[in-house]
């Protein structure tokens, strides 16, 4: 571990930084570092996997708790931490941080009472990214995402022992995985709960371990899964897959997986909201005189009719032509913006013509122009 940079400097946050600092701090560096962008760069696939480890403590209350207080030993999985590498994430056996309080307090925060620890309990969420491209955000898609899951081991079934074994009660806590201590203080005896240390609090011996998961009943290994997006999904978005998560403790239920969906920025569309804007140039002739153009839709290309004396800045709608709502009803319109080219490094014969143009152009013409200077005029006036 010491080689490993503290996670607050990976993410580059100060210690008191809150839910939503780290959160933003992880998605500009995952977005930063992704493999997807930076195909066969070992540099930043191993940044990539340092900024995912670190906001897995940093994310989740009680392991950024015991990471705070104890450092890397505190989500060790020698210590039961579960995270920072650990195979099993936070199923790990071992030391309780609950037991510091316990031994103090008499059962830390929790009344002296803990949970049965051989009951079902959900498994701890997942997270991936995917990137994928403007058009497929518009029109949805399938995309496979690649991620660490915990699973039930196959080989013992989730319960740590050797095939043809099983584990066995713990005779010292009769299964609940805690004894009461009696102390004397000065106030007289007093009882506390504290962690079995025969069974590390599980409940449970196991004297034969699963070679597989060495008797954690679950391990860690790279997932990939076919998932899919939506219509109309935008960037930042985060799709929640249920049931994909970490495997669930004593046959509980699995985990969800959250995915956080990266849009590439497109070469002609912007999105805003469901419309799409794009910028259509013109020559001054075409402006002038009205023409017929194509315009680009994310359904090809339309015809469209620019009338006669067309100004720059001017905008005309594609009803339809946006981005499908995401919970599936209407769509976005197309907003469409005329630029007017000047053009440059004119011939000689082309000023020519430009010059008789202008003279024999008139007020009527230039409405603007006589407007603007007959708001001078009467200034001075």
């Amino acid at each position: 571990m010491a080689d490993k940079r503290d996670y607050y400097e990976v993410l580059g946050v100060q210690k008191s930084a809150s839910d939503d600092e780290i959160k933003k701090a992880y998605r500009k560096l995952a977005k930063q570092y992704h493999p997807d962008l930076h195909p066969g760069d070992k540099d930043c696939e191993e940044h990539f996997k340092e900024v995912n480890e670190a906001y897995e403590v940093l994310s989740d209350k009680d392991k950024k708790q015991r990471y705070d207080q104890f450092g890397f030993a505190g989500v060790d999985p020698n210590f039961g931490g579960g995270a920072g590498g650990n195979p099993w994430g936070s199923a790990g056996g071992g030391f309780d941080f609950n037991d510091i309080f316990d031994s103090f307090f008499g059962g830390g925060f929790g009344g002296g009472r803990r949970a049965n620890p051989n009951a079902p309990r959900r498994g701890s969420d997942c997270e991936a990214n995917v990137t994928i491209s403007f058009e497929e955000a518009a029109k949805g898609c399938k995309k496979n995402v690649t991620y660490q899951q915990i699973e039930t081991c196959t080989d013992c079934g989730g319960s740590g022992a050797e095939k043809g074994t099983s584990p066995k009660t713990c005779p010292n806590c009769g299964g609940s995985g805690r004894i009461s201590i009696n102390q004397r203080t000065p106030f007289g005896v007093m009882q506390s709960q504290q962690n079995c240390d025969h069974c590390n609090g599980t409940g449970k011996i196991i004297e034969h371990k699963c070679p597989t998961c060495d008797g954690h009943g679950r391990i860690r290994h790279p997932k990939t899964i076919e998932i899919s997006i939506p219509a109309g999904i935008d960037d930042g978005n985060v799709l929640n897959v249920g049931g994909k998560g970490n495997a669930g403790i004593n046959n509980g239920p699995n985990g969800d997986l959250h995915v956080y969906v990266t849009v590439r920025p497109h070469a002609i569309f912007e999105r805003r909201g469901n419309d799409i804007h794009i910028d259509l140039p013109l020559t001054f002739t075409q402006a002038a005189l009205g023409c017929d153009v194509e315009v680009p839709t994310l359904d090809g290309k339309v015809s469209y009719h620019v009338h006669e004396g067309t100004q720059p800045n001017d905008t005309f709608r594609l009803k339809g032509k946006g981005i499908p709502n995401i919970h599936g009803y209407g769509k976005g319109d197309e907003y469409v913006h005329v630029t007017i080219e000047v053009p440059k490094n004119l011939s000689k014969q082309q000023k020519e013509l430009l010059k008789q143009f202008d003279e024999n152009c008139d007020e009527k013409n230039y409405q603007k122009r006589k407007g603007f200077f007959q708001k001078i005029k009467d200034m001075f006036d």
